[in-house]
This record gives C-alpha cells, sequence and structure tokens, in this order.
C-alpha cells in the first residue's frame, strides 16, 4: 500500500495534478500520535497594593443644588485627606468617578411626587501603603464618606510572577506528557500546541457599608465602628494554567 501511494504521488506530482483522494490517503499514511496534558502551578504572594472604592451621598429634600454642594465639600476633604496619606512619587493617585445627581420619586395611584434629590460619588484611592487601608477608610468615614464599595488588594509584579509560573507548569507539561508517551512505548517528537494563562483569587474584601456620623442619629454606634478599622491584606493565590498538545513517534 506504502508503496503504491508513493507512486501515486510520484506520478501526479509528474503530471502536474494531484486528486483530493490522493491528499487525503498521503496524509493519512504520515499523520503522527498525539498525546494531550493539562498542568497548573501555584503561589501565595502577599498583596503590595490596595485599591479602595470611596462613596460619598448627600441627599435634601427641596434642593438639588444644595445636595450637590454638600458632596463637593465633603467629597474634597477626602479627596485632600487622603491624598496627604499617599505616596505620588511610588505610583500611588487618587481620583473621583461615579458622579450621579437625580431626583427620586415615589408613585401612587399614578400620581408622582417628589422625595428628595440625591447626589452620589466615588473617591477611589490606588496605593501601595497598604498597611494604612484602615485608617484611610477611618479617615475618610470621619469626614462624612458614607459607604465603601470596595477593597481590592493586587500584586505590582503580577506579570513577571505570572511569567515564573507559567514556566513551572510548561515544564510540568513536558515531563507529564514525556511519561504519558513513554508508558505508551513511545517518545515525544515535537509540539503541537500549547497555551497557558494567569488568574487570581482572594484579592477583593467583599463590599460593606459604613455610615457616617451625620446620615443617622446613632452617632456612639457609629463612631465606636468606625474608631479602629481593620482591614486584613490576606494572601493572592495566583495560579498558572498550561495545556499542551505533543506529538509522539
Amino acid at each position: 500500500m506504502k508503496k503504491y501511494l508513493s507512486a501515486a504521488l510520484i506520478s501526479a506530482l509528474i503530471f502536474g495534478s494531484l486528486s483530493p483522494c490522493v491528499l487525503k490517503a498521503s496524509a493519512d499514511a504520515i499523520e503522527k500520535g498525539v498525546v494531550s496534558v493539562s498542568t497548573s502551578a501555584n503561589a501565595e504572594l502577599p498583596p503590595d497594593v490596595v485599591e479602595i472604592n470611596i462613596a460619598v451621598q448627600t441627599e435634601d429634600s427641596k434642593s438639588l443644588q444644595k445636595a450637590t454642594e454638600e458632596n463637593k465639600q465633603i467629597s474634597d476633604k477626602v479627596y485632600s485627606k487622603l491624598s496627604s496619606m499617599i505616596d505620588k512619587n511610588n505610583g500611588d493617585y487618587i481620583k473621583t468617578a461615579n458622579f450621579n445627581a437625580s431626583p427620586i420619586y415615589s408613585y401612587k395611584n399614578d400620581k408622582k411626587s417628589l422625595i428628595k434629590y440625591e447626589v452620589s460619588n466615588n473617591v477611589i484611592v490606588h496605593t501601595k501603603s497598604v498597611k494604612d487601608a484602615g485608617k484611610m477608610i477611618d479617615e475618610a468615614i470621619a469626614l462624612g464618606a458614607t459607604n465603601i464599595n470596595n477593597i481590592s488588594f493586587s500584586v505590582s509584579s503580577y506579570d513577571k510572577q505570572c511569567n515564573d509560573l507559567l514556566l513551572v507548569a510548561a515544564k510540568k507539561a513536558y515531563t507529564r506528557a514525556g511519561i504519558l508517551a513513554s508508558s505508551a512505548g513511545n517518545s515525544l517528537n515535537g509540539i503541537k500546541s500549547i497555551n497557558g494563562s494567569c488568574n487570581t483569587s482572594g484579592s477583593t474584601v467583599p463590599q460593606y457599608r459604613m455610615l457616617a456620623k451625620n446620615m443617622n442619629s446613632m452617632d456612639s454606634v457609629v463612631e465606636s465602628a468606625v474608631a479602629g478599622s481593620s482591614i486584613q491584606a490576606g494572601v493572592i493565590k495566583l495560579m498558572a494554567n498550561v495545556n499542551a498538545s505533543y506529538f509522539v513517534k
């Protein structure tokens, strides 16, 4: 059969034509076996970056302008205070985002009634001073911030750590593929395909809400809760995954 295929191929090349059936037969004749593996490598890393999303929400029953002015005053104070607590020379920054001002209505018997005007704004802090996250939250709440929408921890050397773990996972993939091929009496004969990716877990603190003292009558309770926020960064779990296929002979 092999001699027949070779002769057919030679004849086809000589006469300048190669039929689809001959191409299919020749491809089947030289197709190699393949072994596929999936491996991973992981590491637990201490976070060195924290991003805090702080919300300022104000309201007024009659005037949108008053609600907006109050929001601006509080936001400016929070922004100014937190700016003094970060190191911009070390890549830290602070910004405002998601400003929203809108009337709040109630609906009854197809009638719309104005309840209040509500204004919200977010102050976002990105800093490598992870140990000061609790202090920053305390200061923001003391100045009138109403919610801590999110606290997210990360690793500044993510790309390097990911690359290092991908190398480990890729070596494990090659070794494992070699073991599988050897168990079947074969050996690896080049790579067919390989892909890898990294992902993290354990880097985000769930959303929680803290009411500023001027937002309700529970001053003593709120003041006690804000007196010393304990924020634990924990660890970032970084995992690299590799999927690879190798030819065998």
